[in-house]
């Protein structure tokens, strides 16, 4: 466990813009390297991407920085972004910051009403859309054409980077809020430095790396693993905005030689599944990382089994991203996501309070201390729910986990997810992890339902891996091999099949959503 006296990395310069730390920095160290290369059709030939080498990059970042000044925004404004998948995303979002400007990345899936909520409670001052995503806004409000970010790339002459210093706002994120609203989070600029930790207990980032990630732009974990990571270590950012394939990722590798795939387990599942890694030329690839939610034991093994290379996964949150980890030197513990990285000062409290951390081996609430860089300003304009996250010098953000004496993490769920089943408390990532490996088994989601007042079974919500044949697929078999290997209190009392188990967009498992497939 680490300790509890604080960060003890370097601290962040009090000067400190994050887009010219990773854009501008690397464009001024490896101008003719490619920073940014979009592939549309897997299978272009590789001379036919979009590509944008860190001296592009760097020109087109500013451009659209002098753009959104001459619109009318002014540093610390809020710009909302709405756009499909395209590198005008990345632009907007780097040159944004680089103006000084507060990005806030949004999902093009969201509805109109979800983004005027979003416009309304963070006072952006204006939404860049296309036409097909442009929503009614309020007075006062402009729209962003994509037509102008194509007029500012060029016309305008490229602005310097904005001044700004190490605790100014930089990006605003939404997720889900303790009252049912989305809540923001908000970033500084030195939240950039506070990812330094990672590039190397994490990623293994090296300069020259071809780093390929799964996600759209407007993720979050695309826009810090996918694009920020990379830049800030003068590596390339490959993305892809094609038609989805399960098996495409290992053809992207193979044509583009990524060094790095970077992807939520459920991407690891599909491409796995697909059995094209099984013909693919991996060479040129060193590990892959995932994050977003636990990865099974089984699929870890899988994974190895198939490439024969190692899958290091982290464990982070939207307030202040991967700080848990395994990496090229902290060996994977199947069932854990690794230790602290170095320089974070990682505890574990009370569940139900107290600022003094548990010893090792307890259960309780993961804490990151307060100094860490990469710790948001704080929940936008939500006082009452960042209290409730804030004990003394420490930030608790809900995972509920244990730390052994050698400084592994294991991961029991959110505090909200952790299952009461008859008076025992189950995490239900343990139950799903011994179901995972049964053979009949493609995909499994655990939730406790409600059977009667003050009654909660564990319930198991089963994808077949022979859904064609639902006559041969056998629940009994299936609870005895839970009898097998956990204990009663544990132990699934009703298994549900489903055709498909419900998940973002992103793949990660809506567990709340589990409980509706009840018939």
């Amino acid at each position: 466990m680490s300790s509890t006296s604080g960060y003890t990395g370097a601290p962040a310069p009090e000067q400190l813009n994050l887009a010219e730390l990773t854009v501008g920095r690397s464009a001024a160290t490896a101008p003719d390297r490619d920073a940014l290369v979009v592939v549309t059709d897997a299978g272009d030939p590789p001379d036919q991407a979009e590509r944008w080498t860190f001296a592009e990059l760097d020109d087109a970042v500013r451009s659209v920085a002098a753009g959104l000044l001459d619109h009318g925004l002014a540093p610390g404004d809020r710009l909302l972004i709405r756009l499909g998948n395209t590198s005008d995303y990345a632009l907007l979002h780097f040159g944004a910051m680089a103006a000084g400007i507060v990005a806030l990345p949004t999902s093009p899936q969201l509805t109109a009403d979800e983004v005027r909520f979003l416009v309304e409670d963070s006072g952006a001052l204006a939404v860049a859309a296309s036409d097909a995503l442009a929503v009614d806004l309020p007075p006062g409000v402009s729209r962003i054409s994509p037509e102008s970010v194509a007029r500012w790339r060029a016309e305008a002459s490229p602005a310097a980077y904005a001044i700004t210093r190490a605790d100014d706002p930089a990006f605003l994120v939404y997720t889900s809020g303790t009252t049912g609203r989305p809540k923001g989070v908000l970033h500084a600029h030195r939240s950039v430095w506070g990812r330094r930790p990672m590039h190397d207990a994490w990623l293994g980032l090296r300069p020259g790396d071809v780093l390929l990630h799964a996600g759209a732009f407007n993720w979050t974990y695309t826009l810090g693993v996918g694009l920020t990571d990379p830049w800030a270590n003068a590596a390339t950012a490959l993305i892809y905005n094609g038609a989805r394939d399960p098996g495409v990722w290992a053809r992207l590798i193979e044509r583009h030689r990524a060094t790095i795939f970077a992807a939520v387990p459920g991407v690891y599942r599909q491409l796995l599944r697909s059995r094209s890694l099984e013909t693919a030329d991996l060479s040129s690839l060193r590990h892959g990382v995932t994050a977003g939610e636990a990865l099974p034991a089984a699929l870890l093994a899988q994974w190895r089994d198939v490439t024969g290379l190692e899958l290091y996964e982290a464990l982070g949150m939207s307030e202040v991203s991967t700080f848990v980890s395994s990496g090229p030197a902290t060996p994977v513990r199947p069932g854990s996501p690794g230790r602290p990285q170095p320089g974070r000062c990682v505890t574990v409290l009370p569940v139900d309070g107290g600022v003094e951390p548990l010893p090792p081996g307890e259960t309780g609430l993961l804490a990151v201390h307060r100094t860490d860089p990469g710790l948001m300003l704080g929940y936008w304009r939500r006082p009452d729910e960042e209290a409730q996250v804030m004990r003394g010098e420490w930030f608790v953000g809900g995972d509920v986990v244990e730390i052994d004496p050698d400084g592994y993490v294991t991961f029991h769920g959110r505090a909200d997810d952790v299952m009461n089943a008859m008076g025992y408390r189950v995490s239900p990532l343990e139950v799903e992890d011994c179901l995972a490996r049964h053979p009949s088994v493609a995909e499994v989601g655990v939730t406790d339902v409600e059977v009667r007042p003050g009654v909660r079974i564990i319930a198991a919500f089963v994808v077949p891996v022979d859904a064609d044949n639902p006559d041969d697929v056998d629940p009994a078999a299936l609870l005895a091999h839970a009898a097998e290997h956990l204990a009663a209190y544990k132990r699934p009392r009703e298994i549900v099949y489903v055709d498909a188990l419900p998940r973002t967009a992103n793949s990660k498992l809506r567990r709340a959503d589990l409980r509706r497939l009840i018939h």
